[in-house]
């Protein structure tokens, strides 16, 4: 892959399915809006489907909404027993960032509910249909993140936001290591690849309860972030280029800024396999929901 590609170069999506977490606002708004212009029927999954019916009255092509609160595993799981037909791509987009202390409707610690065990849910209850690829979006701040098996949700520990951030983005890469080892297993065909869209100006910033991290962080956008459209092409490169499972994508490390998806290391604590099984059997016995058989198994 070299470094020039943009969303110019999606090939055709014609006939193809695609649902996109979070496709309301930000990158996911971006994602769903590129795929459309290429053909794909997007479907926007949101938590609010007044916002996303206004986002999706700004996209050309065929697009719709369907209600999706990953805080919550009744509408995951209400979300997924609607969903009939095959599903191309699941792109796990959505997500909250270095939020207050809070719990999701299930109790689990709001950042890794919402960000890792809401999509580890929903990817297992739709994996049954899913016939090409699921990517699922991580963050450089992943390398800041560890993951606590015996407190995941932050019960016995001092709360950190960015803590808690930084471990549901390393839940996602761990995830997607898993995932794709168990695909392989199975002989299946789909594909799992993560994304990172480095330092991106959007929405999920500046929600802290801080005003200084949320100013710093508002400053930080003005003068540093890249724009949505930019950081919106790792996830756009992952879910359309001929890559094997298990890729990770992301800008440049000296092309932060540029946006450019290229292909990227993963850093030891993302690579751990004995980890990412740990993980993937804690996730299951939280949510109550494992590993099916893919579409095309």
């Amino acid at each position: 892959m070299t470094s020039r590609w943009t969303a110019a170069d999606i090939p055709s999506q014609a006939g193809r399915t695609v649902v996109v977490t979070g496709a309301n606002s930000g990158l996911g708004l971006v994602t769903a809006r590129e795929l459309a212009r290429a053909g794909a029927q997007v479907v926007l999954a949101v938590r609010d489907v007044s916002r996303g019916e206004q986002a999706a009255a700004t996209i050309d092509g065929q697009v719709s909404v369907r209600r999706l609160d990953l805080a919550d595993l009744e509408s995951v799981r209400s979300f997924a027993a609607g969903w009939s037909g095959d599903l191309d791509v699941l792109v796990n987009n959505a997500g909250i960032m270095m939020v207050p202390a809070g719990v999701t409707v299930d109790g689990f610690e709001l950042q890794f509910g919402t960000n890792h065990l809401g999509h580890f849910a929903l990817t297992n209850l739709l994996l049954p249909h899913v016939t090409d690829r699921v990517v699922t979006l991580s963050s450089n701040l992943h390398r800041n993140g560890s993951i606590d098996l015996d407190d995941p949700n932050w019960q016995r520990r001092p709360y950190s936001a960015t803590g808690a951030y930084a471990q549901s983005k390393l839940a996602n890469l761990l995830f997607t290591l898993e995932l794709q080892r168990r695909l392989t297993a199975a002989g299946s065909r789909v594909r799992a690849l993560g994304a990172h869209p480095g330092y991106a100006a959007t929405n999920l910033q500046g929600r802290s309860g801080s005003r200084l991290m949320d100013g710093g962080m508002k400053l930080g956008n003005l003068v540093f972030a890249q724009s949505d459209e930019r950081g919106a092409l790792p996830t756009l490169a992952a879910a359309t280029r001929d890559l094997p499972g298990g890729s990770y994508l992301g800008p440049d490390r000296f092309r932060e800024m540029r946006g450019h998806p290229t292909l990227v290391g993963r850093t030891p604590s993302a690579s751990d396999p004995e980890l990412a099984r740990l993980l993937w059997e804690e996730s299951a016995r939280l949510t109550g929901i494992d590993y099916p058989a893919p579409a095309s198994a």
